[in-house]
């Protein structure tokens, strides 16, 4: 039994009300509760922590022009230590090639995060991309978004429900969970981890590898090509507390 719970209208600070396209989804994102571990990074979902994380199953796909739109759902909770995210991406053919630091893996099929700590300068996000094989690539507002800077404690775990690099079966898709540790982006929010009620500015991307190249997102970036990098229309995650009961459903849309 699940309760429903959509968080697109709640009240905004004065700063981020004004600097927050009315249109753009929001989702409150509970904290893993006191009882419960953190998620383990092993690509499975099976943790306790996942049972009461946001989820946001609302991917569009504003550029779509042919092929098949296969589904997205993610999952995002938190603790002193982190920000925990899950996607669950329905796949027919899981392909990936790129396999060192920060290679270009949105050339494969890849999911993203990207974020900016500190609602108060958009400018200043950071984003992190993670490909089938569980190749990082991530970028902060440091040294120019150069590869210079990465971040070290960052996690990823991979599960492939299917046969990676193999165009002649069909697969059913595959998983990461993604672990990004608040030490990583210090001293870049106004407090880390974050205090309850704080507000960030977030989205969630998709990549399809090149045999289905479909480019989903949460919150649509408006623009007339397929572009990620427009921190002035992520999304809203507001850190909260854990759920009163277990198994409550905070699902973020439009």
């Amino acid at each position: 039994m699940h309760c429903l719970t959509r968080v697109t209208f709640f009240m905004l600070s004065p700063t981020l009300a004004m600097a927050t396209p009315l249109d753009v989804p929001v989702v409150d994102v509970p904290r893993v509760p006191v009882a419960v571990s953190a998620p383990v990074i092993d690509g499975v979902l099976g943790d306790s922590a996942w049972a009461a994380a946001a989820i946001v199953d609302s991917f569009a796909f504003p550029w779509w022009e042919a092929g098949e739109k296969q589904p997205t759902v993610a999952r995002l909770t938190w603790d002193e230590e982190a920000l925990y995210v899950a996607f669950e991406a329905e796949d027919r053919n899981v392909s990936a090639a790129q396999s060192q630091r920060d290679d270009p893996v949105s050339r494969d099929d890849c999911v993203e995060v990207f974020f900016a700590p500190d609602s108060a300068d958009v400018s200043l996000y950071f984003n992190f991309e993670f490909n089938a094989l569980g190749t990082i690539l991530d970028r902060s507002p440091r040294r120019g978004r150069s590869g210079a800077w990465n971040a070290a404690g960052v996690q990823v775990a991979i599960t492939v429900r299917g046969t990676l690099n193999d165009s002649t079966d069909v697969d059913h898709g595959w998983i990461a969970e993604i672990a990004i540790p608040f030490a990583d982006i210090a001293p870049s929010a106004p407090h880390l981890p974050p205090a309850l009620g704080d507000a960030w500015r977030l989205n969630l991307y998709r990549i399809d590898d090149r045999s289905n190249r479909q480019y989903s997102l949460w919150s649509d970036t408006r623009r007339p090509r397929p572009q990620f990098h427009a921190p002035e229309r992520f999304g809203v995650v507001r850190f909260v507390g854990p759920p009163e009961a277990r198994g409550t459903d905070h699902r973020g849309g439009p």
